[in-house]
């Protein structure tokens, strides 16, 4: 990592007009200019000696400053209000007073961390459904058979920088880690495939990121709440955000036909992939199930070959085209692409937990609104055609507050029995949200309400099983927390054990007691 220095950054946020007007640091012949900047966090646990704080968040406490302090940082970003406070907490560590503390921090993050997106190749990937199941396969694709070769990763389940790797909090982090994680990939030569929220786009935190290629898998409702997006157009307007810094753009076809989809990608070179339309640069024929999976022929320019995923579903095999289109842009032969898709397992997505005999089968997947209901339930259609279903979930708390409504109605048409629990509800009473979920149940639905999730998974695992003595089969669908291990609730996360660890502990009783 390139070392910079204070007056660099001051004379960065000078040119961007984000430098408090008075700071001492904009004064040339300022002493403390000269001091060697390492790095920067904005968060006191994760301040290194050299780093340069943030004081980030409408609530910023001064005492995390005299923490950084203590870290070893050595100067901090805030908020031109709150500049006079501080100073008085560390009145020997130079100060930069911003008006816009957010995009500072991303400024500052990328110089302190050397800019190190433009020491690698970066793959952003971003869309309502499918980010993290395209990020999961292109880190298979790159690494062939050396896991953690070639390929970091960054997204809603883990991350891997080369140098560290474990539980994301964040699907996209705030800028000083993002960046961090950054310089560790180049430091140990790896490509970083990252998923990019619309959430992480709205806010910056990817704010001067340099995309090798920007994918974009699909648009659909979500995330619409008052804490997040007001409204739909917000949302899309985000997620176009991600094409602005992009050397290239994967798109799915039928996207291109909108006008904000086909603005932002304006002067770009665009590869699209569609599911089964020819016109699409990258698309697929001949797909059908097989061994639990999906067998196809892909199509890219100048090659096909026949390819196939161990996840159900045709909802995957656009996934799937997806990594292929941006694997094609990244110069991977038809060979590679073939060999790391088939070796692709993607935690808490299609996963797959059976009984001994396979009567009884539990599916894990993070489904969690309407659209992603609607392509589950097909794929479940598809591979276990007459199965009797119970399904199991609930629904976030106070944010994505149109998902409570949508899926239900969409659960009931493929599920006998319908089991509504707890998912994240945060400081939202759970009562209230399987209210609104009840009362959009159709009237012929059975449902039962089971707020403890891991006793609803039992619950579950019992009332299918009966089925599956009765008729020999049976279906357990799990859905919305994927490979989460913490639920989130009023008083702060709480660890949990994963559904796919619960359901398996269930379906083995279950056998025992047989």
């Amino acid at each position: 990592m390139n070392a910079t220095n204070l007056g660099t950054l001051a004379d960065l946020l000078l040119e961007q007009g984000l430098l408090a007007a008075g700071s001492p640091l904009a004064d040339p012949s300022e002493p403390s200019r000269d001091v060697r900047v390492l790095g920067c966090a904005h968060d006191s646990r994760a301040v290194e000696p050299g780093n340069v704080f943030v004081c980030k968040g409408v609530r910023f406490e001064p005492r995390f400053l005299a923490a950084a302090e203590a870290a070893g940082a050595v100067a901090y970003v805030c908020d031109e209000a709150l500049a006079g406070e501080l100073a008085r907490v560390a009145p020997g560590l130079p100060q930069l007073a911003c008006r816009d503390v957010r995009r500072a921090m991303s400024l500052v993050a990328r110089a302190a961390w050397g800019y190190p997106d433009r020491d690698l190749h970066v793959v952003g990937v971003t869309g309502t459904k499918g980010k993290t199941t395209v990020t999961y396969m292109l880190r298979s694709i790159l690494d062939g058979d050396e896991p953690g070769s070639r390929a970091g990763l960054l997204g809603s389940v883990e991350y891997y920088d080369g140098a560290s790797r474990g539980r994301s909090p964040n699907t996209t982090p705030e800028a000083p880690e993002l960046f961090r994680r950054l310089a560790n990939a180049a430091d140990h030569g790896l490509t970083m495939v990252m998923e990019v929220s619309s959430q992480g786009l709205k806010y910056g935190r990817v704010e001067g990121v340099s995309f090798d290629v920007a994918a974009l898998t699909n648009i659909g409702r979500d995330h619409i709440s008052p804490v997040e997006h007001p409204t739909l157009e917000d949302y899309v307007a985000s997620k176009m955000r991600i094409f602005e810094h992009a050397g290239s753009a994967v798109v799915q076809l039928g996207l291109m036909g909108r006008d904000d989809v086909a603005a932002a990608c304006e002067g770009l070179e665009v590869t699209t992939f569609d599911a089964c339309d020819p016109a699409a640069d990258v698309w697929a024929s001949d797909v059908r199930p097989e061994g639990g999976g999906t067998a196809f022929t892909a199509h890219a320019p100048g090659w096909e070959r026949a390819m196939s995923v161990a996840l159900p579903g045709s909802f995957n095999v656009e996934n799937a085209l997806c990594a292929i289109a941006v694997a094609w842009r990244l110069g991977v032969d038809a060979d590679r692409i073939a060999a790391g898709l088939a070796r692709t397992r993607v935690p808490g997505r299609m996963e797959r937990v059976a009984s001994e005999s396979g009567d009884l089968v539990a599916i894990v997947d993070y489904a969690h609104n309407g659209q992603s209901f609607e392509r589950f339930f097909e794929s479940v259609r598809e591979q276990y055609p007459g199965w009797p279903v119970v399904s199991v979930f609930g629904c976030t708390g106070v944010k994505g507050l149109e998902r409570r409504l949508q899926m239900p109605p969409v659960a009931a048409r493929d599920s006998r029995l319908l089991v509504y629990t707890e998912d994240d509800p945060g400081t939202e009473p759970l009562s209230d949200i399987i209210r609104d979920m009840v009362s959009v149940t159709p009237p012929d639905a059975r449902y039962e309400v089971v707020e403890d999730r891991t006793r609803a998974i039992f619950r579950a695992v019992e009332v299918a099983g009966g089925w599956a003595a009765e008729e020999g089969r049976a279906l357990v669908c799990l859905l919305g927390k994927g490979a989460e291990d913490r639920m989130l609730t009023a008083e702060g996360p709480v660890p949990r054990k994963l559904d796919a660890e619960v359901v398996a502990r269930a379906i083995r009783e279950r056998d025992a007691r047989r």
